[in-house]
C-alpha cells in the first residue's frame, strides 16, 4: 500500500539529489521505473525546482525582464505540478477500484495525492529550515528561532503522515471513498482565459 514513509523516502532522495547541484536549470533523471514512485519522485522535483524559483524572484537584483520570464516559468511550473497531482490521484484511483466502498463511506476535504502534495512541500519547508539551524554564519537567536520552526515542522510531519495514513487505510476498507474534482485551472487555457483569447482576435 502506499505509504507517507514510501513518500518521505522518495522526496528526500529528490530534494538531495537537487542540492547535489544546487541549480534550476539542472538536467532532470528519473531513477525509477515504477510507475507510482516515479511519479512521486517527478513531484516533488517539479516542487523543488519551483522553490528555488520563487527565491530567485526574491532577489532584488532581478530585473523586471528576468522577472516576468520567471513568472511565465512558474506559471508553468504549477500547471504540471497540478497535472502530477491528478496522474497520482488516477493511480490511486485505479489501485482500489476492485474495494467494495460502505453505504457510509465519507469523503474526505482533499484527494489522496493533494494531502501527498501536502507532505512533498513540507518536506522541502523541513529540508530549508534544517539548512538554516545548521548555518554557520547566523547568530544563536536567529538558530534558535528556526530550531523552534523546525521542531513544529518535524511535529507536523509525524501528525500529516498518520493522518495520510489512516486515509489510504480507510480507502482500503471501503471506509472513505475517493471522489476527484479536477483543478480546471483556467490562466495557461488560451481557450479561457480572455488574455490569451482576446489576443489572437
Amino acid at each position: 500500500m502506499l505509504t507517507a514513509k514510501l513518500c518521505w523516502k522518495i522526496f528526500d532522495q529528490s530534494i538531495d539529489t537537487y542540492h547535489k547541484r544546487d541549480h534550476v536549470d539542472q538536467p532532470f533523471e528519473n531513477p525509477f521505473s515504477d510507475k507510482l514512485e516515479a511519479l512521486l519522485y517527478h513531484k516533488n522535483w517539479i516542487d523543488t525546482v519551483q522553490w528555488h524559483l520563487e527565491d530567485i524572484c526574491r532577489d532584488p537584483k532581478v530585473t523586471d525582464k528576468d522577472m516576468a520570464a520567471l513568472k511565465r516559468r512558474i506559471d508553468k511550473s504549477n500547471q504540471d505540478r497540478t497535472d502530477k497531482v491528478e496522474q497520482l490521484d488516477d493511480w490511486i484511483i485505479d489501485s482500489f477500484k476492485s474495494v467494495k466502498v460502505a453505504p457510509t463511506a465519507q469523503l474526505n476535504t482533499e484527494s489522496p495525492a493533494w494531502v501527498i502534495d501536502r507532505l512533498s512541500i513540507l518536506a522541502l519547508k523541513i529540508f530549508h529550515m534544517r539548512e538554516q539551524v545548521e548555518r554557520k554564519d547566523a547568530d544563536q537567536d536567529h538558530i534558535q528561532k528556526c530550531q523552534n520552526k523546525l521542531n513544529v515542522l518535524l511535529d507536523q510531519k509525524v501528525d500529516l503522515s498518520q493522518s495520510f495514513d489512516d486515509f489510504m487505510q480507510d480507502i482500503a476498507q471501503g471506509k472513505k471513498r475517493v471522489k476527484v474534482y479536477r483543478q480546471m485551472k483556467m490562466y495557461n487555457d488560451e481557450k479561457l482565459n480572455p488574455a490569451l483569447y482576446n489576443n489572437k482576435k
